[in-house]
């Protein structure tokens, strides 16, 4: 948490930050550009904010983008603030909810966090159902094989469509399926209205990718959910997710309790 602080006392750092926070998922090239710093200086202030974990990157092809990730807030917040008063956590919320936004810039999330587990557990914390269950309060029933189908089940409901597939399947390493079909059993379950419903039904399915990394006794764990159009109404529904289920993620792993399953 140290790096955290010694990264967002720099100003040119903050100022990194608030470019991504206009626009999320942008090259080197396109950060230094209308900056009053030479490109070796905004790289290394960018390997500072990456080493804090406050900035996460994935690679598309030559390119490396960048990505505020909302992983060190979260941890801001369980470890003071959730000690003060309703109003400073309303505060920090707000601030949580900025940085895990995307109206602009590359149509996807990205969220990247360091898990005191091993490789082999984290993975079948992403693939058991019997865990899946526990911090997120969904389920798959798949043989995992690539190309397989995935019956997800959640909120009650059983979401089954032969387009629901696994993509990817390296055990330990990577692991990448498409998003569940968006029925009227499940938007009745999730809460969501008829005319939510209707807007993410038109939208093309996305997928969500899992990449684990040793990192010491830690794991580093990557999550990119991509294949969203421009202005997706689905983007901007699992952006407000998926921080909340790896936060309860991670804290099974590292304390044996998840978070508190949000109701409907």
């Amino acid at each position: 948490m140290d790096e955290v602080f010694r990264a967002l006392a720099d100003p040119s750092r903050r100022r990194l930050l608030d470019r991504l926070n206009v626009r999320n998922g942008q090259t080197l090239r396109e950060l230094c550009a209308g900056l009053d710093m030479a490109r070796q200086s905004v790289s290394k202030h960018l390997a500072v904010l990456e080493s804090a974990n406050l900035v996460a990157t994935v690679r598309r092809g030559r390119e490396k983008l960048h990505y505020l990730n909302a992983d060190p807030i979260n941890a801001i917040a369980d470890r003071w603030l959730d000690r003060y008063t309703r109003e400073r956590v309303r505060a920090l919320a707000d601030l949580k909810k900025a940085l895990e936004d995307s109206p602009m810039g590359s149509p996807e999330f990205v969220y990247t966090t360091y898990i005191d587990t091993t490789p082999e557990r984290l993975w079948r914390a992403l693939t058991d159902p019997a865990f899946t269950r526990r911090y997120w309060g969904a389920t798959f029933e798949t043989d995992w094989a690539v190309g397989s189908p995935m019956v997800w089940g959640e909120n009650g409901r059983r979401i089954a469509d032969p387009a629901q597939t696994v993509l990817e399947y390296d055990p330990y390493r990577r692991l990448s399926y498409t998003w569940h079909t968006f029925t009227p059993e499940w938007a009745e379950a999730a809460g969501i209205g008829e005319e939510v419903l209707a807007t993410i039904s038109a939208e093309r399915r996305s997928k969500v990718t899992f990449t684990l990394e040793p990192h010491g006794d830690l794991v580093k764990l990557t999550v990119v959910h991509d294949d969203f159009e421009p202005g997706s109404t689905v983007l901007q529904l699992v952006s407000q997710g998926w921080p909340q289920v790896l936060a309860s993620l991670k804290t099974l792993l590292e304390t044996g309790h998840p978070l508190p399953v949000p109701q409907p």
